[in-house]
């Protein structure tokens, strides 16, 4: 946590630094390029009342002021053994300083030290955003110590189990639980969700959200960079830091750029002798934007993605997401809301109903299956108490296990039970009942005797079914389902929202074995799950997506984007817009090399001159950060939606 707190000091006296130099840039310029413009006029209008001398000196004091810092850029990327755009520049203008055009030096400095602070500003823009996310977790938390109220560090002193108050108007310092009070909190910061939400008795609330109305008190459960809105900055800060492959390919073969361009002014030199030409050729040579090309993109499209709670791990999947062909659905917590209810309860003849709800309550007492919630929730509701166990034992994706008054009781699947050697020959009649289609069954037994079963149905997700239909209209060619689910239950489901491919009854490494399956046919398969048993899946699939980020760690590291809601509309935004930024970059690279190749040929023929070739060249870095900007407002009508 001190570890956190010091990142974000650092973060912020490395921008405030940022900000300094742009500043002092820009004043430079402005002072510089007053100082070449005194000498332009003064040539073009009063020439007779003018000495030469003195005009000349101001362009030469505005040339010099102006070409300094990037004489000094220069030089410091040479120290550190880096070829960038400002050594093309710096020869440049140390011919046209030889031929003594401080104007034409002047004029070419100016535009390059405004084209150089415009690379600055565009490469530092996620910093930005990352720091903006920091800032959303107050520095200090009001703690509640023996009923007094204690003012504490949020990053050093808070620890899970302590209890804080958080008053209207004031942000959570920490994710936590609602013990008392209630409100309406906006948590746009973590979710995207553009409406405030209800938050009661019990609820869940997140680091860095908005407490709007009531006084509550909450219970920490995590803090610092363990907290949902700590790893949106984890995330964020990891796709900052990661790059496109194609990125990575320009990054290779930038070293051989300036050697080449040099021969080309070289030979331009040999050719014409017009040393004009030279410095144009080598101006307009100077990649300002190409370098930005992808950068500015990606910025402009992580921005965008995040502001409607879609975190990508690393842009570097940004180029495998525009390609998805195939996507796997889990279906219980993603395409359905995973709040499972008790539709039903059938003991075999013989049993009653409270003893059949009390067995399976038991030995699902210690489970964090939704199944087991639902059981516990209308065991409760219902005055039925749960009976002492021993020995619990949960078998992943089968059932669980336990001792209840020295007899062995079993909750799960029916094939689990037949495994463990339990005939479920009276359930047969019940099970094939129409009434049970669409239930997730959990069949009950005691000492070796099935007891009956309990049928659960989760409620779809109100979106899913839109989901499918706009990934469909992406030429999504395959939307499959997979679930641990029964096969009745799985096909109901997946009829009402419009998916045909459905794998039922899959256990956690069968599940991954489906994605390999799907991967081997040629597809880029996106997979999309929410709970620790999608992990291997979302691991397996060329891109996982974590659904409702907040709520499983292991989910989130497993996959390679988050969202930080359940509204399934996002992975087709996501995938648009991740072709619509593979489209801008390829239109800002051929803005990029159109301007090089173009400005060169002409600067050889004589037809550019280095002040056209400087401007020119800050108008193609301007045309790249323009219209990469048109990424940054996608889903705006999005956020403005919330799923019901």
């Amino acid at each position: 946590m001190v570890a956190e707190s010091n990142s974000v000091s650092v973060a912020a006296k490395t921008r405030a630094k940022s900000s300094r130099s742009d500043m002092t840039r820009l004043g430079i310029a402005l002072f510089g390029g007053i100082l070449v413009l005194n000498s332009y006029i003064a040539k073009i209008f009063f020439s007779d009342i003018t000495d030469a001398i003195a005009r000349d000196a101001s362009a030469f004091l505005g040339a010099v002021i102006l070409a300094v810092p990037i004489f000094w850029e220069a030089i410091h990327n040479l120290y550190r053994g880096r070829v960038r755009m400002n050594e093309l520049v710096a020869l440049a203008l140390l011919a046209a300083f030889a031929m003594q055009d401080y104007r034409t030096a002047g004029a070419v400095a100016f535009f390059m030290l405004i084209t150089i602070t415009i690379e600055k500003r565009t490469a530092i823009g996620a910093e930005a955003a990352i720091e903006a996310v920091v800032r959303l977790t107050p520095r200090t938390a009001r703690r509640l110590k023996d009923g007094q109220e204690q003012d504490v560090d949020a990053f050093t002193d808070l620890r899970p189990g302590d209890i804080c108050r958080v008053r209207p108007g004031e942000n959570f310092p920490a994710d936590g639980t609602i013990l008392s009070g209630n409100s309406i909190v906006n948590q746009a910061s973590i979710t995207g969700e553009s409406l405030p939400v209800d938050k009661n008795l019990g609820d869940e609330v997140f680091a860095g959200t908005l407490n709007l109305t009531g006084l509550v008190d909450f219970k920490v459960t995590r803090v610092g960079t363990d907290t949902t809105l700590g790893k949106v900055r984890s995330l964020i800060a990891n796709a900052e830091q990661s790059k496109l492959p194609i990125m990575r390919v320009l990054d290779q073969y930038i070293g051989y750029y300036t050697p080449v361009i040099l021969m080309i002014a070289a030979l331009a030199w040999f050719i014409t002798r017009g040393m004009d030409r030279v410095i144009a050729v080598l101006v307009m040579a100077v990649p300002a934007a190409l370098v930005i090309a992808y950068p500015s993109a990606v910025i402009a499209a992580v921005s965008a993605a995040a502001r409607l709670g879609i975190l990508i791990k690393d842009v570097s999947h940004m180029e495998l997401v525009a390609k998805i062909k195939a996507i796997i659905f889990d279906k219980t917590g993603t395409l359905t809301e995973g709040k499972l209810e008790v539709a039903r309860l059938q003991p075999v003849e013989g049993v009653e109903l409270a003893d059949l709800l009390q067995v399976a309550v038991s030995v699902e007492h210690h489970s964090n299956h939704p199944a087991a919630e639902a059981m516990r929730k209308l065991a409760s509701e219902a005055g039925v108490t749960p009976i002492e166990i021993s020995d619990y034992e949960e078998v992943a994706g089968k059932g669980v296990r336990a001792i209840c008054k020295n007899q062995k009781c079993l909750a799960g699947r029916e094939t689990w039970l037949n495994e463990q050697g339990i005939s479920t020959a009276t359930l047969q009649e019940t099970l094939t009942d129409p009434e049970s289609q669409g239930m997730s069954i959990v069949c009950v037994a005691k000492d070796g005797q099935a007891l009956g079963w309990i049928g659960l149905r989760d409620a779809i997700r109100p979106v899913s079914a839109e989901a499918i239909a706009q990934l469909k209209e992406l030429g999504v060619e395959r939307c499959c389902m997979v679930t641990g689910d029964n096969q009745r239950v799985a096909d109901a489901v997946a009829a009402q929202i419009g998916i045909t491919e459905v794998n039922a009854g899959c256990l956690p490494e069968q599940k991954a074995r489906v994605v390999q399956e799907m991967k081997r046919s040629g597809h880029i398969v996106a997979v999309v799950g929410d709970g620790v048993n999608d992990a291997p899946a979302l691991a397996a699939g060329d891109i996982g997506i974590a659904m409702g980020a907040f709520g499983s760690d292991i989910a989130v590291q497993s996959a390679s984007v988050a969202l930080m809601n359940n509204d399934l509309r996002r992975i087709p935004f996501f995938i648009a817009l991740a072709r619509k930024t593979k489209v801008l970059m390829h239109q800002n690279l051929a803005i990029g090399l159109g301007f090089i190749i173009i400005g060169v040929y002409f600067a050889i023929l004589g037809n550019i001159t280095p002040v056209d070739a400087a401007l020119l060249h800050s108008i193609s870095s301007l045309l790249v950060i323009f219209n990469s900007a048109r990424l940054v407002r996608s889903g705006e009508m999005m956020q403005n939606s919330s799923e019901k």
